[in-house]
């Protein structure tokens, strides 16, 4: 089992996202996603945001909101329970990434992007605000199979 962060820091109208372009062997390859990564030991989910957020960005985050919890559940790989975040203040500049391209989106053009079809999802969650939700995705390979949504 993974526990891992993603993060979408937002404007207005755009997300800074992440075009996975640069890492061999990686299951988001090609894919548009927000930053973050996996827990290292003794972290909790803000310890990890803060420092994927440092690696990938350069930026400190200084305003952010735990948003919902994500479980992957996908037949070819371990199942994750990602923490997904957004953030809304930051100091610093943005710097180059190791993984991937950084991107600032328009929100109205996310769904034009290549992203998993379970992201489709939280991103509209996330444009409804509807407070703490725990979403459970079932894939088969790359096909999303079903969803289970619970909002508290």
């Amino acid at each position: 089992m993974i526990n891992s962060t993603l993060c979408y820091i937002e404007t207005a109208d755009s997300y800074l996202m992440l075009h996975r372009v640069k890492k061999e062997n990686d299951m988001n390859k090609d894919k548009w996603i927000g930053i973050g990564g996996k827990f290292e030991d003794r972290e909790s989910p803000e310890d990890c945001l803060l420092r994927e957020a440092k690696e990938e960005t350069g930026l400190t985050l200084t305003e952010f909101r735990y948003r919902g919890i994500v479980t992957f559940d996908n037949d070819l790989y371990e199942t994750e329970f990602m923490h997904l975040f957004t953030c809304t203040g930051w100091e610093g500049e943005i710097g180059e990434c190791n993984e991937g391209e950084l991107v600032w989106i328009k929100k109205t053009d996310i769904d034009a992007l290549n992203l998993w079809e379970g992201d489709r999802i939280f991103f509209r969650l996330l444009a409804e605000d509807t407070g703490f939700f725990s979403l459970k995705l079932t894939y088969h390979g790359d096909e999303l199979q079903s969803y289970e949504t619970r909002v508290y």
